[in-house]
């Protein structure tokens, strides 16, 4: 018999072979070539892969194809699915391990940055200069050294730097809150003692500080991402969760401390110091657990990406470390999102005090911040879907665009009513409404920056990303200060809506060259993509 060879590769989204009926099945040699993203996740090549594709995670079916293709520890699919490792099967337990320890951090850090306000006003009354040096340096700390953390992150050991940042946060909270305590009782009354006193709790405000920072990004932004890749949890529904987290801790501590404050400030002091002190065992614990349970963790990002050439400006130098993140494709998602914090359109100390001196009254903000809150909750469940649908890219830009069109339609209102409280309450409903818009956009971005920086510089970037949201929060702050009387509120009305624009434009000038290079018909395709080789003979 005369055999016929014909060899021919082509790229497919979804391959089925049928034979028809009567016919002897041909003998097929197939050579599978599957591309895998850093994060480990199947993927189109280079020349094929968009950051506008959504993001398909793998469920396992209930019988592989192959075993033992990945370094003897995945099993991988010919319908394109994948499961890594040992550790799915106490993947649920481990999420929740991270979730605690998560929580834990959050809630302490927003019970002691709100209720230490509370302490030093409360400590020296009648002037408002103590509390503004302390939250300035504190602010100015976190600018400064943000970069250094972000290095210290990438060469460090995982569980060393996160256990670190929990050593430091406890610590610098319980000597703190033993400082307060010291004040308010008087127990050193004489001038010279206060301030001393004083400096060294503004020093421990910015140990604090740092040490959040540094939780923050090793968690948020490296954590998460490894237990997501080891497990069968995918990163959109985790990052939610971990959000969820946030909005949570961010309501409801400054709540819980200022009710409890209200009873009596020492109470609140001594409060702080024990929920400080009882949690920190169950932090080092659980994420301790979580590391020695996922073996990735336990890999050095730099020892892994040694044979990588190192990206462009990576220096181990603060300036360095700006060239980095400036000339990252990553910068335009992750500096607009930084822009956002130069903003006075949140429930937040400018905005409240606004809304009292037009006639709200503490338990109508209340409500009202409740009700927001609600919304930012909800685009934790919107924005993962809407992701799944569309991609991160082009859900960042939908997002952000909702979040302008709220605030412009706000602004505009606001400036146009006839009375101020009147004017108020179009603001409120409008930046109500843009809360989804705001946390929609702020997934889709961590989404966006995972899964593009690179493994071994994820806290640098990360780190330059939170010192330059200081700098716009700190911004925000003098620009209250310079229109401090409640007729003036509207420019920094104004310029906070103008900021949102600007976010808006810098992110979609990054996105547009997708946005050109796909049609809508790719943009709704899944991106696992097997290079295919078949003889038939």
């Amino acid at each position: 018999m005369h055999n016929t060879s014909l060899g021919f590769q082509f790229w497919i989204w979804l391959c089925v072979i049928t034979d028809g009926p009567g016919r002897n099945p041909p003998s097929f040699t197939i050579r599978t070539s599957i591309m895998y993203s850093e994060s480990g996740e199947l993927e189109a090549p280079p020349d094929a892969r968009s950051p506008l594709l959504p993001r398909k995670r793998i469920s396992p079916p209930s019988e592989p194809a192959q075993s033992n293709l990945v370094d003897g520890t995945s099993q991988v699919y010919l319908d394109g699915s994948q499961q890594i490792g040992p550790e799915t099967a106490g993947g649920k337990k481990l999420h929740y391990l991270l979730y605690i320890s998560h929580f834990l951090s959050t809630w302490n850090s927003r019970l002691f940055e709100f209720g230490a306000i509370l302490f030093v006003t409360s400590i020296y009354t009648g002037t408002l200069l103590p509390t503004s040096a302390y939250a300035l340096i504190r602010t100015a700390a976190a600018i400064l050294f943000s970069p250094s953390i972000g290095k210290y992150i990438d060469s460090g050991n995982r569980l060393r730097v996160v256990r670190q940042s929990i050593v430091m946060q406890r610590c610098a909270v319980a000597v703190s809150c033993i400082g307060f305590w010291i004040l308010m009782k008087g127990i050193l009354d004489t001038p010279g003692l206060k301030v001393t006193i004083l400096g060294i709790l503004t020093f421990l405000a910015c140990i604090e500080k740092l040490g959040s920072v540094m939780n923050t990004v090793a968690v948020e932004r490296d954590w998460v991402l490894v237990v997501a890749e080891s497990t069968t949890l995918e990163l959109k529904v985790l990052n939610s969760q971990m959000r969820r987290i946030d909005l949570f801790c961010k309501l409801m501590g400054p709540l819980a401390i200022a009710l409890v404050n209200g009873i009596s400030t020492q109470l609140a002091i001594m409060a702080c110091l024990a929920l400080s002190v009882m949690s920190v065992g169950i932090e080092y614990w659980a994420i301790a657990r979580v590391y020695y349970n996922v073996s990735s963790l336990q890999i050095n990002p730099r020892m892994s990406n040694s044979a990588r050439i190192n990206p462009a400006g990576a220096e181990q130098t603060t300036l360095g470390s700006l060239s980095f993140y400036y000339h990252h494709p990553a910068f335009a998602a992750s500096f607009s999102l930084s822009i956002l914090y130069f903003t006075v359109l949140s429930f937040a100390g400018q905005m409240v005090a606004y809304l009292l001196t037009v006639g709200y009254d503490s338990p109508r903000i209340g409500t009202v911040r409740t009700l927001s809150v609600l919304f930012e909750m909800s685009a934790t469940w919107i924005a993962p879907k809407v992701m799944a649908r569309i991609g991160p890219l082009r859900a960042a830009m939908w997002f952000i665009n909702w979040q302008i069109i709220c605030l412009l339609i706000g602004t505009s209102l606001f400036w146009h009513a006839s009375q101020p409280l009147v004017g108020a309450s179009f603001l409120i409903c409008a930046v109500v409404a843009s809360r989804i818009g705001l946390w929609g956009f702020d997934l889709s971005v961590q989404i966006i920056i995972q899964e593009e920086v690179e493994s071994n510089y994820r806290g640098t970037f990360s780190s330059v990303e939170a010192s330059f949201q200081n700098i716009f929060e700190l911004g925000s702050y003098i620009m209250t200060m310079i229109f401090a009387r409640p007729e003036q509120f509207r420019y920094p009305v104004l310029m906070s809506s103008v900021a949102v624009l600007v976010a808006g434009i810098l992110n979609g000038h990054r996105c547009q060259p997708e946005l050109h290079e796909y049609n809508l018909e790719s943009v709704f395709s899944f991106d696992e993509v097997f290079q295919v080789e078949i003889t038939m003979d």
